[in-house]
């Protein structure tokens, strides 16, 4: 795992790191050993960035999305790495890796930066005139950050760096464990593009244990950083939440569990209940269920009477059916069975199906039916493509069971989504989305409930009075 500190390869890789995956490791420099280089020298030096036009950091990022496939040697290294440490199969990332650089089409990113932020924040100041005589212009500069990112899919790593682009800011990237090799992959091509461009200067990537002090006590300082950016679980987010102070923000965008709401409407005959089926699949099983947007509880209109279970278990056999029958440049069998999940599984076929039906096992997944109206009590465990469907008669039973730990939930049919939304949002869900589409996570900004170009902007203000 090389050191890259604004264009340039630094240090000796002279420790060794544990990966993930069990007997994986990798050597890296010591960031500790390179820190006055690592931490920007001053604010100042953010400058070059401001000579640049918007056109002409959308020019670069072009040229980046085009050489990003396979055909990259530094791409295709962090594939070959990624599938000995990913939880996903080498057919997913094969078309992860080979697709990774449409994420900075030049419309997209046009789009996303003037929604979120509004191009004239970026390139000048705003005038507003407001009540009084007060005249108020204001702009959007970009920060020092360290992005911590998260490695369950490599285009964190290619968003993280589109988002400091467009926001003109300075970012370290400190890279994962799972996947240490995309986020250098990006910036080594960045290099060979043009290795004195201002976007390439402002990009450092380093990997360090999560929780060295003598690396994050040393650079989590406001005379170094103004914004930390983490992907991260609980523990890690608590931890990093310790340095902030003021003059340090934290952006947060932590993992999330996501879950989905069907309608009576799902039971009209045979081949809705098929296309309904087939939908949810997608949403379960796509990218191995290895993202937060993945629906792990389904809540389903079936009724919980006994005629209302059988339509269930009918609906989760086919549902099991159509995760096996996914593309496997989206989903596969498992590639490393998570253990305490596969024992809670045993547990709840040897108790019967008196509460309970399970459907499938093993690495292919699983479907399980409750016959009451809670999900299993280890369902923020589900991985694997294991989803829980449970049943419900009234709309408020899902609905209650939504909290701020909620990102996504797909819902069907499209009244009942327009039904529900307010009260969803109100509990705390953050993306309500069409059956089948949780995945698609489309480019407009919004993300974990915050739009984080926005976060990642420092909004300065010139006031002028009469």
């Amino acid at each position: 795992m090389p050191l890259i500190i604004r264009g340039k390869i630094v240090g000796e890789a002279d420790q060794v790191h544990g990966g993930r995956a069990g007997g994986i490791t990798f050597t890296a420099p010591d960031v500790a050993q390179h820190m006055g280089a690592l931490a920007l020298s001053s604010p100042a030096v953010l400058g070059d960035l401001y000579k640049l036009s918007f056109e002409e950091i959308l020019d670069f990022l072009e040229e980046l999305g085009k050489r990003l496939n396979l055909y990259n040697p530094w791409v295709e290294e962090a594939y070959r790495l990624s599938c000995l440490t990913s939880g996903l199969g080498p057919d997913i990332l094969r078309h992860m890796y080979e697709t990774m650089g449409a994420a900075l089409d030049r419309r997209s990113m046009r789009e996303v930066a003037d929604r979120t932020i509004g191009i004239g924040h970026l390139e000048g100041w705003v005038e507003q005139k407001l009540e009084g005589g007060l005249v108020a212009r204001v702009r959007a500069f970009g920060a020092r950050a360290v992005h911590v990112v998260a490695g369950n899919a490599p285009g964190t790593s290619v968003l993280t760096v589109a988002r400091n682009a467009l926001t003109r800011g300075d970012a370290i990237i400190k890279t994962p464990s799972n996947d240490p090799l995309t986020a250098a992959c990006v910036a080594r091509t960045m290099i060979e593009i043009a290795p004195d461009h201002p976007l390439t200067r402002h990009l450092s990537v380093a990997y360090w244990k999560g929780g060295d002090t003598g690396v994050e006590e040393l650079l989590y300082q406001p005379r170094h950083i103004e914004k930390i950016v983490a992907w991260g679980g609980m523990a890690s987010i608590k931890h990093i939440a310790r340095y902030v102070q003021p003059g340090i923000e934290l952006v947060t965008l932590d993992p999330k569990l996501s879950s989905t709401i069907i309608g009576e409407e799902a039971f009209a005959d045979e081949a809705t209940m098929q296309r309904i089926a087939e939908a949810l699949a997608v949403d379960a099983g796509g990218m191995n269920q290895e993202a937060c947007v993945n629906a792990r509880v389904v809540w389903v209109q079936s009724g919980t009477g006994p005629d209302g279970i059988d339509r269930l278990v009918r609906l989760g056999e086919l549902v099991y059916t159509a995760i096996q029958a996914l593309p496997p440049q989206l989903s596969g069998p498992a590639v490393r069975l998570n253990a305490d999940l596969a024992d809670e599984l045993e547990a709840l076929r040897l108790t019967g199906d008196e509460w309970y039906t399970v459907l499938g096992g093993g690495s292919g997944g699983a479907v399980i039916v409750s016959r009451l109206d809670e999900p299993v009590d280890f369902a923020p465990m589900l991985a694997n493509r294991v989803v829980n469907l449970v049943p419900f008669d009234d709309p408020d039973v899902p609905v209650g069971a939504v909290t701020s730990y909620t990102q996504t939930i797909g819902i069907y049919p499209e009244s009942l989504k327009h039904q529900l939304r307010d009260k969803l949002a109100i509990q705390g869900a953050q993306r309500l989305v069409s059956l089948g589409h949780a995945l698609a996570m489309p480019n407009h900004g919004i993300q974990d409930a915050i739009e984080p170009l926005r976060r990642m902007c420092r909004w300065i203000v010139e006031e002028q009075f009469d």
